[in-house]
C-alpha cells in the first residue's frame, strides 16, 4: 500500500508542475489583455491546482508523519483545530471543497459566455446545491467512513454535471454554428474542458467505489482523473486563450 501511495505522490508532483506552468501562461495572458473570461478560467484552474496540492499533501502526511491517528483509522483523533484540518486533508475533503468553488466559477463563466444574464431560479438552485456540497465536503465527515466519501464524490459529480453538461452542449452547438476558425477553436476547447472536468469526478467516484468494495485504491481511474485536469487546462489554453491569437 505504501508503494501505491508513493507512486500517487510522485504522479501528483508531475501533474502539479504541468498545471502550474499552464496557470502561469494563463495569468500572463490575462495581464496582457485583461479579458474577464480569461480571469474566470484562471480562478477555475487555480482551485483545481490547489485541490491537487492538498491531495499531494495528504500522501506526504501518510508517508512521513509519525502521528498514529493519521494512518490508523481505528485510533480516535484529538479534537483540536489542527487535527480537524489534517484529517480533512487526509481524506481529500479540502480538495472536494476547492473543486466545488471551481464548479461555481464555471457556472459564472457559462453565464458570461452564453447568457445575457442570470436566470434567477437556476441561480438560486446553483447557490443552494453548491453550498450544500461545500458544507458536506467539510462538515459531514467521519474518519474511515468510506461510504460518506462516496456520497461526497457523488454530490460533486451531480454538481459538476449540472453546470458542465449544459456548458458542453452549448459549446458544441456554438462551435457548429460559427465559421471563424478562432471562435470554432475557442468553443471546441470549452467543450473539451467541460467533458474533462466531468471525467475528473467520474474517475474519482469509480476509484472510491472500488475502495468501498475492498480495493486498496489508486486504480487506473484515480490516475486518469487528475490527468483530465491537465487535458482541460491544455485544451482551454490552446483553444480559447491561444497565446498566438491576436484576438485575446
Amino acid at each position: 500500500m505504501q508503494e501505491l501511495i508513493y507512486l500517487g505522490m510522485i504522479y501528483e508532483i508531475v501533474i502539479i508542475i504541468i498545471a502550474s506552468i499552464l496557470l502561469v501562461l494563463i495569468i500572463r495572458k490575462y495581464f496582457e489583455k485583461r479579458h474577464r473570461l480569461t480571469l474566470y478560467l484562471f480562478i477555475i484552474f487555480l482551485n483545481f491546482l490547489f485541490a491537487i496540492i492538498f491531495s499531494w499533501v495528504s500522501k506526504v502526511l501518510v508517508l512521513y508523519s509519525g502521528e498514529e491517528y493519521i494512518y490508523n483509522n481505528t485510533v480516535p483523533a484529538l479534537d483540536t483545530p489542527l487535527t480537524w484540518i489534517i484529517l480533512r486533508i487526509l481524506d481529500f475533503r479540502f480538495s472536494f471543497f476547492l473543486i466545488t468553488i471551481a464548479i461555481f466559477f464555471s457556472y459564472i463563466l457559462k453565464v458570461n459566455v452564453f447568457e445575457k444574464g442570470y436566470n434567477q431560479t437556476q441561480k438560486i438552485i446553483v447557490i443552494i446545491y453548491g453550498s450544500w456540497t461545500g458544507f458536506y465536503s467539510l462538515i459531514i465527515y467521519e474518519r474511515g467512513n468510506t461510504l460518506l466519501d462516496v456520497f461526497a464524490f457523488l454530490f460533486l459529480l451531480i454538481f459538476v454535471s449540472m453546470i458542465y453538461i449544459p456548458f458542453m452542449l452549448r459549446s458544441i452547438e456554438t462551435y457548429k454554428s460559427v465559421n471563424e476558425t478562432f471562435y470554432k477553436k475557442a468553443f471546441l476547447s470549452l467543450a473539451i474542458m467541460s467533458l474533462c472536468f466531468m471525467l475528473v469526478l467520474f474517475g474519482f467516484l469509480i476509484d472510491r467505489v472500488f475502495i468501498l468494495l475492498g480495493s486498496p485504491g489508486f486504480t487506473l481511474f484515480y490516475f486518469l482523473a487528475w490527468s483530465f485536469v491537465i487535458v482541460a487546462m491544455l485544451g482551454a489554453y490552446l483553444g480559447y486563450i491561444n497565446p498566438k491569437s491576436k484576438e485575446k
